[in-house]
């Protein structure tokens, strides 16, 4: 039996499954604590964010909880980049 490891939310598409708010929440936590590779707060914020709009209640308040160690252009950045993600999905 093979195993894949789903380390963005672009592999988590295959199979034409859609993104659940639970592994875009696991995916701003692996950001966020730096699981595969250094501590990423924008990249972490973005998915908090995409999680929290699909319906996770726990990604609002980390999202909101990790902004108070960003800049006003690192949240900016995150957030451009969700709504860049969102559009292509």
């Amino acid at each position: 039996m093979a195993r894949f490891e789903i380390n963005s939310a672009d592999m988590a598409i295959m199979g034409e499954k859609p993104v659940t708010a639970d592994i875009l929440f696991q995916m701003g936590l692996d950001s966020a604590c730096g699981r595969h590779g250094s501590t990423d707060l924008v990249t972490a914020h973005k998915w908090f964010n995409i999680a929290a709009l699909k319906g996770n209640s726990e990604a609002s308040r980390y999202r909101k909880e990790i902004s108070g160690e960003m800049s006003s252009s690192e949240i900016a950045e995150a957030q451009r980049s969700a709504r860049e993600w969102l559009s292509m999905h």
